[in-house]
């Protein structure tokens, strides 16, 4: 099997989620789902955006809050409630700062409309 070239991932996610799982060390996307993060593999990088500060308040973000890579091949759910059984995968996050997207969205190719912004759950670049 050839080698496979390492991939860059942005996952969307609040500001105070991306705080949250940093702390925890985890990537977590779309709503928990599986396929996405088990599409990440050993090596990926990983890069949070942030539109909102706050999951589910209008207070606006637009920064890229969070940069890491992917630590292991494991994709694993975890018990939050007795409905939601998420599923994550370690991140070695690095230290960064909190870059805004205003100025850089004409010079980012993966934003195909730039008058709407980033407004995508995760993405492989």
């Amino acid at each position: 099997m050839a080698d496979r070239k390492v991939k860059n991932w942005i996952i969307v996610a609040s500001k105070d989620h991306v705080k949250v799982g940093k702390a925890q060390g985890i990537a977590q996307a779309c709503h928990g789902k599986f396929s996405p993060l088990q599409r990440m593999k050993k090596g990926d990088f990983v890069i949070y955006y942030s539109g909102k500060q706050t999951m589910g308040k209008p207070d606006k973000c637009e920064e890229f809050t969070a940069i890491g890579t992917v630590r292991n091949e494991e994709t694993y759910t975890v018990k939050v409630s007795a409905d939601f059984y998420p599923s994550r995968r370690e991140i070695e996050f690095f230290e960064c700062k909190n870059v805004s997207i205003l100025p850089l969205i004409d010079d980012l190719d993966f934003i195909p409309n730039k008058k709407r912004g980033l407004s995508i759950s995760i993405r492989f670049l």
